[in-house]
């Protein structure tokens, strides 16, 4: 990449996009422009790269960032991903998730930016009797986040079809967790619904309970499974993508997990005995939409771009959100 070449993030300032700029920061540190308006991140979590705080639908904004900075590239974070207020106000997710990202698209064309990298989600796929999710399946999402996500992809496949210089990936996540452990970085969003985040606060008293949401699914304790990849690790996928991008000038959708499940239960538990706490768990009912089981297969991001995660440990990744919860208490309550 051309030194004089930037790369705007979209919504960098979260809790993905911090992780993915310290990454890149390394590499890439005078290139990166982020776009965040702070609605769920953290200005200080941008470590790296020069922050401008703003609305990704402010079209003067977006019109004045592309006209200034040479882009090359462009990364999207931004976005809603709570799937009960999906269904709730679905709307506010067809606007932030699917014309929000048009307009930026739009603005990739005006100014003939190529290289695009997209936030999208396992939750494309929607439900399967199967469990297990790989990129040729039919994507037939359930809710609003979902298509509101899937319909972005679909505006990528179809200017990238249009255009023979546009290239794209989309990256489905699976559950993302944990923290970087530089304890700088990590999930700060108070109204965050991620399972393993709930644990760490219950585990902390920031929470009173835990509850499990169905205990009669198909599974070997009766609780969902999951597949949980580590916050760093999807980091790495990110830049393995870029340089995937760079080399190859070819679009691509990923699946980015482990390819290995961990149940409700097994979480708790693993939390308890790692973190050496105890905690209160209630019993709730099923939640409409869960699926007993859900991991990826991750094999084509294997193969096509080398990426390898290494934080594999369910027992790691507990361990390093337990820790960052700890540092966000005692920022929150510095008499501790």
């Amino acid at each position: 990449m051309s030194k004089n070449r930037k790369i705007l993030i979209i919504g960098g300032a979260g809790y993905i996009g911090s992780h993915v700029i310290n990454l890149l920061g390394k590499e890439y540190s005078d290139q990166l422009i982020i776009l965040d308006n702070l609605s769920s991140g953290r200005a200080e979590a941008v470590l790296f790269g020069k922050l401008v705080i703003g609305d990704i639908g402010d079209s003067r904004l977006l019109d004045k960032l592309f006209d200034t900075y040479n882009f090359e590239t462009v990364i999207h974070f931004a976005g809603s991903i709570v799937v009960p207020e999906s269904t709730s106000n679905p709307l506010k997710y067809y606007d932030n998730n699917s014309m929000k990202s048009l307009m930026l698209l739009q603005m990739c064309k005006k100014y003939q930016v190529n290289e695009f990298i997209f936030s999208s989600t396992a939750a494309v796929y929607g439900e399967s009797n199967v469990g297990i999710f790989s990129e040729e399946m039919d994507a037939r999402p359930v809710n609003p986040y979902g298509r509101s996500k899937y319909i972005f992809e679909q505006m990528l496949h179809d200017y990238a079809q249009s255009n023979d210089q546009f290239h794209y990936i989309c990256l489905r996540y699976f559950n993302v967790a944990g923290a970087n452990k530089n304890g700088k970085l990590g999930q700060s969003n108070p109204n965050s619904t991620h399972l393993i985040k709930v644990v760490a606060e219950a585990a902390l008293g920031i929470r009173d309970s835990v509850t499990i949401y169905g205990q009669d699914f198909k599974t070997i304790d009766g609780t969902c499974i999951r597949d949980y990849i580590h916050v760093d690790d999807l980091a790495q996928a990110h830049l393995d993508c870029l340089n995937y991008l760079k080399e190859n000038k070819t679009s691509n959708i990923f699946n980015c997990g482990n390819g290995k499940g961990y149940s409700v239960k097994e979480v708790i538990e693993c939390m308890k005995y790692s973190c050496n706490v105890d905690f209160k768990v209630e019993i709730g009912s099923r939640r409409n939409g869960d699926s007993p089981i859900v991991m990826a297969n991750p094999l084509k991001l294997k193969c096509l771009t080398g990426w390898r995660p290494k934080l594999i440990e369910l027992s790691t990744i507990v361990t390093s959100a337990f820790e960052w919860e700890t540092c966000l208490k005692r920022k929150n309550q510095p008499n501790l």
